[in-house]
């Protein structure tokens, strides 16, 4: 049952990131700025796991470096903040089915990078190593498959979950390109952040300290983006409606207890298995996005 408890973990992980992808979506079409999102969100995930980090590992956690706390910094930066910030601009500019496409190459990239970085092996001439070129294949065609084939949608599942939204602005050649090139980065920098995690649970062991840690400074650094291009107070304020639900679900759940069950599974080296069941959950928000149209 051990062995198995990380696939169950992932299955929980990727229908909290779904649920969070059709949410966030539903609260931008009504007008939350993608940028006040992020800084929102970041923040309710340091509140959030702030008093169980205190009462579980404050006083067993090791000592901060100075070096350690760079990681943290530039861990933050570029696995969370922008990668964050580039997806929530990207969204805008292309369709959400590409969007939701572009996640399927995560696995791709983050076997690229584990093999970059020396964290993965394949052995071509092997069964298992057949198997794991076969999936990087797969995980392309679905990709492209899903991006560019324009199917029938499966309305007798999905017609109870019909959401009004408007026509993302991607419909001309230079703004689907630049929502392509935003979404890819944005992927890129979270495939390598989920490969580069292994070494820095290895440096911090603290889970749930090092989860609040890169929560909180991710948290200024996305208030660092967001003041400098969004200075409109109006933008900022939440009612009690869809885009106050989005910040707290995606700030509660997705960061607060999903992130920090990803930093879990990654502690056991099962980064691969976290990356490659994007793609069942891709299908279901991919097919979402379509009926939005």
């Amino acid at each position: 049952m051990n062995s198995k408890k990380p696939y169950l973990v992932v299955i929980l992980i990727q229908t909290i990131v779904c649920g969070y992808l059709l949410l966030s979506k539903v609260a931008f079409d009504r007008g939350l700025n993608t940028f006040v999102f992020t800084v929102y969100r970041q923040a309710a995930a340091t509140l959030f796991l702030l008093p169980f980090s205190l009462i579980f590992e404050w006083k067993n956690a090791p000592p901060l470096s100075f070096i350690t706390l760079c990681k943290i910094f530039l861990f933050s930066l570029f696995g969370i903040t922008l990668s964050l910030n580039m997806y929530g601009i990207g969204l805008n500019y292309a369709t959400p089915t590409l969007a939701a496409a572009g996640s399927n190459c995560v696995p791709a990239i983050t076997f690229f990078f584990a093999l970059l970085l020396r964290e993965e092996t394949v052995k071509i001439g092997t069964i298992p190593g057949i198997v794991k070129v076969a999936g990087i294949v797969a995980c392309m065609g679905g990709a492209l498959t899903l991006a560019f084939y324009k199917g029938p949608h499966l309305r007798p599942l999905f017609h109870l979950f019909k959401i009004k939204g408007h026509q993302a602005h991607g419909s001309n050649g230079k703004t689907w390109i630049k929502g392509c090139f935003l979404l890819l980065t944005s992927n890129t920098l979270y495939a390598l952040s989920l490969v580069l995690q292994v070494r820095l649970i290895k440096t911090y062991p603290a889970k749930l300290l090092l989860t609040n840690l890169l929560c909180f400074t991710s948290a200024i650094q996305s208030f660092a983006i967001a003041i400098a291009v969004e200075r409109d107070s109006k933008e900022w304020k939440l009612d009690w409606n869809v885009k106050l639900l989005a910040v707290a679900y995606a700030g509660f759940v997705v960061m607060g207890a999903a992130y920090y069950l990803q930093t879990w599974i990654i502690e056991k080296k099962a980064f691969w298995v976290e990356s490659c069941w994007l793609e069942d959950f891709i299908v279901f928000c991919g097919e979402r996005a379509k009926n939005r149209r």
